[in-house]
This record gives structure tokens, C-alpha cells and sequence, in this order.
């Protein structure tokens, strides 16, 4: 049950600033799109890749940490069920 909670938690931690980014940015898009009548499908795409860039560049450190200590703590708790 701690692994299963764990590992949620860490999806959430390292994905969620990333989605989120995405998320607004595609709003942002979306809304400009609506108020200027422009339906172009790369200028929905090209901004929302380069923010999720910038994000992942910003927040790659912190997901690098959060990984590692979850992945600690799996090995850990596989080498105590072996014993």
C-alpha cells in the first residue's frame, strides 16, 4: 500500500508542473484563438511545446531529486520483502 502511495505521489510531483504549464498554455492559446478567429493548428502546438521545454528545463533538478528518492526507497523495500 506505501509503494502504490508513494508512487502516485511521485507521478504527481514530477509530472504535475509540467501538465499544469501545458494546461494554461493551451488556455492562454485557445482563448487568443477564440478572440481573433485564428485557427491555426501550429500556433495551438509550437507555443505549448516550447513552454512544456522551458518547464521541464526549469523543473528538471527537482523531478531528477523526487526520482531518485522514490526509486531509493523501491529498492529498499524490495531488498526487506527478500529477506
Amino acid at each position: 500500500m506505501m509503494i502504490g502511495r508513494e508512487t502516485l505521489l511521485s507521478v504527481l510531483f514530477t509530472i504535475g508542473p509540467v501538465l499544469g504549464a501545458a494546461l494554461v498554455a493551451g488556455l492562454v492559446i485557445g482563448i487568443f484563438q477564440a478572440a481573433t478567429s485564428i485557427n491555426e493548428s501550429t500556433l495551438a502546438f509550437v507555443p505549448k511545446l516550447i513552454v512544456v521545454f522551458i518547464v521541464l528545463a526549469l523543473s528538471g533538478p527537482f523531478m531528477i531529486v523526487t526520482l531518485s528518492g522514490f526509486f531509493q526507497t523501491i529498492f529498499s523495500e524490495i531488498g526487506r520483502v527478500n529477506q
